[in-house]
């Protein structure tokens, strides 16, 4: 009910939004599609707002979309005041760190003495069509510690299945050797924003060794909770993960913002849970340039 009550509030904001600058909108707004979205929120239907409409701006963020990113902000400080949310959510992979060296250049280094003669670039594509097949043993890749799964996938893009081989490469990944930190600021940044009162989570697709890499990058201090999909029993983009660490951090769902990299994982995923959400290398590029979007001064 309250994620309801708070996407009813942005659609009637939006419908006064609309209608007090239908001009300037238009304007900048040429395609046919969009024009059709505007004239459909500027209707007295958007202002009632119906369920369908609720759906649609919240689930997928369209009306961030017509708005723009600092109109909304400037509507969420008139509805929280200075700092906008009160949880950050964040990404593992791909935003909070990041391999140290390319996969396809450790699985045939490592795999050298274990009889692996693929090249990388074989190896990376036979990577990703194993990565991207169905994983039929279970609706979860990553169960507990994610073996069976990655067994797979090493087996797949390397041609070996060797158990010494694997358990070798499974355990470099859960070392500070084969990871580094995405953003150099990022422990100042988290300082300041918990320190201005808001809470932060770790939010990822990943197995059981999270928890202990975050303390291998000396960086699991700086989080208040971690939702991993394998102890959650759900993955990006099932809102499940989402919600479980809203409820882990004591906030609801509207009151938090979950920043990531994959658009579909990340982004969609959050803003079906009823979380703000931007994207990675697009909407934000520095956990600094997060922490003034949320109105934590660094």
């Amino acid at each position: 009910m309250t994620i309801m009550a708070a996407r009813t509030k942005l659609i009637r904001f939006l419908s006064v939004f609309v209608n007090n600058n239908s001009n300037r909108i238009l304007n900048s707004t040429r395609s046919a599609a969009c024009s059709a979205g505007l004239a459909r929120y500027s209707s007295a239907a958007a202002v009632v707002a119906t369920e369908a409409d609720v759906d649609v701006v919240g689930s997928r963020g369209v009306g961030l979309e017509i708005l723009g990113v600092k109109d909304y902000e400037d509507y969420r400080r008139s509805l929280y005041g200075e700092i906008t949310h009160k949880a950050l959510l964040v990404d593992a992979v791909g935003t909070l760190v990041v391999p140290s060296q390319p996969m396809a250049q450790i699985y045939r280094k490592i795999g050298q003495k274990y009889g692996v003669e693929y090249s990388e670039d074989e190896i990376l594509n036979r990577y990703r069509r194993a990565y991207e097949q169905p994983w039929g043993r279970s609706r979860l890749r990553y169960v507990n510690d994610g073996r069976p799964f990655w067994q797979f996938i090493v087996s797949s893009s390397t041609g070996c299945s060797d158990s010494q081989y694997f358990e070798e490469l499974y355990n470099y990944y859960t070392t500070e050797k084969a990871w580094h930190l995405c953003d150099p600021d990022a422990e100042k940044v988290f300082q300041a924003i918990r320190k201005a009162g808001v809470k932060l989570a770790v939010v990822s697709n990943f197995d059981t060794r999270l928890r202990p890499l975050l303390r291998a990058l000396n960086c699991d201090h700086w989080f208040d909770a971690v939702a991993v999909s394998a102890e959650v029993a759900a993955e990006k983009p099932n809102p499940t993960i989402f919600l479980k660490a809203c409820e882990l951090l004591g906030v609801k769902p509207e009151d938090a913002v979950h920043v990531g990299d994959d658009r579909r994982n990340d982004i969609w995923g959050a803003r079906d849970a009823g979380c703000d959400a931007w994207l990675w290398g697009s909407d934000v590029h520095s956990f600094k340039e997060v922490a003034q979007r949320i109105g934590v001064k660094i």
